[in-house]
This record gives structure tokens, sequence and C-alpha cells, in this order.
């Protein structure tokens, strides 16, 4: 069973091609299999390793970030992108809102 969230990705596909361009479009489609690493950071902190072993289950954990602030998301360690923490179908996710630009990163 798909996931709104698997749903909504299926649906982004390639545009039409037409025939002139079908040698691109394999070629193109031959690297969607290729597993990438995803990752959303919320905030970061540092501490040192006896702050962290006294944390207990419940214990608050300060970030650098405020509410609402975008989170980042990384493919493969690379800033890619910043978005927005979502909720569907009871399934947390991040809609992006930025697309990193090298330059910006």
């Amino acid at each position: 069973m798909m996931s709104a969230l698997e749903k909504s990705n299926a649906a982004a596909t390639l545009p039409e091609l037409d025939e002139a361009q079908d040698a691109p479009r394999a070629i193109l489609e031959s690297i969607y299999d290729v597993p990438v690493r995803v990752t959303a950071v919320l905030g970061k902190t540092h501490m040192n390793l006896a702050e962290l072993m006294q944390i207990e289950s419940g214990a608050v954990i300060e970030l650098d970030r405020r509410v609402g602030e975008p989170i980042d998301l990384y493919v493969n360690d690379k800033l890619i992108a910043r978005g927005e923490l979502v909720l569907v179908d009871g399934v947390l996710g991040v809609t992006m809102t930025e697309v990193v630009k090298e330059a910006d990163a």
C-alpha cells in the first residue's frame, strides 16, 4: 500500500517526449533506480559526551532553529533545498519551499 507521500511522488514523472527524444529519456530512466540518502535536518546542537550521557527520556534538547524556520534537506550529505514540516495522513513529511543553489549553500 502506498502512503500519500509516495503517491504524490509517483505522479512526478518526466513530461511526454516525442520519439526523437526517446534515447535521452532512456538514459534518464536508467538512473531512476539509483538509491540516494535523503536527510531532513530540523536543527543542530553541540554538547560534550558528559551532557549526552545525562539525557533521559523526556529531556528537551535545544536546537539552533526556531519554530517556523525552514528545514534543511540534504541528498547524500549535500544541501539541495529547504522546506517545511507537513503532516499527511498521519505521516510526517517535508514540503520543499526553496531549491538551494551551490552559491547559497
